[in-house]
């Protein structure tokens, strides 16, 4: 069942709300951003995400394919969401990071599962053969 949540970056800055089902799966990739920022993020639709402040304090970093827009706080560094457009995904999608949602529960957070992508070999279907380290 989706739940309103409110998310932020750590100085304030970027506020954003979303409504997402943490029950119904988080997850964690090891492709070289992922793994460096030790990412952990749920997925959002449009209608489901909404920057409440902030935007002007984004930064933007793009690589590889260009394919994902990874945004962060220019103040305080934070990556608290980012976003693409994939086809094969269902089309645009906000991936939002399940660290930065500051009223999720300690218990909500322990008991969201987790899938695993293997990004560093561009295979979403499969997790890598090892996620101790993710």
């Amino acid at each position: 069942m989706k739940k309103t949540y409110h998310g932020s970056c750590h100085c304030g800055a970027v506020a954003y709300e979303a409504d997402i089902d943490l029950s119904g799966g988080t997850f964690k990739c090891n492709c070289s951003i992922c793994r460096k920022k030790r990412s952990w993020l749920v997925v959002a639709t449009p209608a489901d995400f909404r920057l409440i402040s902030g935007e002007g304090a984004l930064s933007e970093y793009l690589f590889g394919a260009n394919a994902v827009h990874h945004l962060f706080c220019g103040t305080c560094g934070v990556s608290s969401f980012a976003h693409s457009d994939n086809p094969a995904l269902g089309g645009k999608f906000y991936a939002v990071c399940v660290a930065c949602l500051d009223d999720a529960t300690e218990e909500e957070l322990a008991e969201a599962p987790v899938m695993y992508f293997d990004g560093r070999n561009d295979r979403y279907d499969r997790g890598p053969d090892e996620t101790r380290y993710l």
